[in-house]
């Protein structure tokens, strides 16, 4: 099938259907052909091989909850997949008043602090493409691009109630094999404990947490 039959049969919009797509694709559910049509992956052909997110989570989780314990605050690794940020792994931190498991959600790239992380890590022409259609989420792509060249200056972002009130986190993208899925690393708190001569401490410690997990990827892959 392509994407526009697949949109029509959900009755959803293109782009919907294809980010579903790229899921199934990355998971090893669906591939595509010569001709750009998607057909059944080697997950229904084969037994399923391990999931490469899993083997991700697995290898990070020890990292994030390190630096749970170092902050007091709820940490998150996410994939992004085209616009979209999969959280494939949450460490809650211990305090009474926290940020939630947030494992197994998927958001828009452009409002998660990972997500601006690793956006700002592309290409104008990239990021430009990615949100330059008709049913875009970003109103403004000028803006968004300006937001980004920050982001890349000071090497995190930041995700300042965007995504649901009362919450703030600081995201930072994990550098990862060629090949593999854009990653990121973020601490997540409520807004209310966010303070920002803190700022340069979280940061350092996700930059420490970013690290560890890259060396760990890199050199596995050699």
């Amino acid at each position: 099938m392509r994407v526009t039959d697949c949109a029509q049969r959900l009755g959803v919009a293109r782009s919907t259907a294809h980010r579903l797509l790229a899921m199934l694709v990355y998971r090893d559910f669906a591939e595509q052909d010569a001709d750009r049509r998607y057909t059944a992956g080697p997950v229904l052909r084969r037994s399923a091989a391990p999931e490469p997110a899993a083997d991700l989570r697995r290898l990070a989780l020890p990292h994030l909850q390190a630096l749970s314990e170092r902050t007091g605050e709820t940490v998150n690794l996410m994939l992004v997949l085209d616009d979209q940020a999969r959280f494939v792994a949450s460490v809650e931190c211990s305090q009474v008043l926290r940020v939630g498991n947030r494992e197994g959600r998927m958001l828009p790239a452009h409002l998660t602090s990972g997500g601006r992380a690793v956006l700002a890590t592309r290409s104008v022409e990239e990021v430009t493409s990615l949100y330059s259609t008709p049913d875009s989420p970003v109103a403004d792509v000028a803006t968004l691009l300006r937001e980004l060249r920050r982001i890349r200056r000071q090497d995190f972002a930041v995700n300042d109630q965007r995504t649901e009130p009362g919450v703030t986190a600081i995201g930072k993208a994990v550098r990862v094999p060629m090949g593999a899925p854009p990653a990121a690393v973020s601490l997540a708190m409520p807004t209310a404990r966010y303070r920002h001569d803190k700022l340069r401490g979280w940061v350092e410690n996700l930059a420490t947490t970013a690290g560890r997990i890259e060396q760990e990827l890199m050199s596995r892959a050699s």
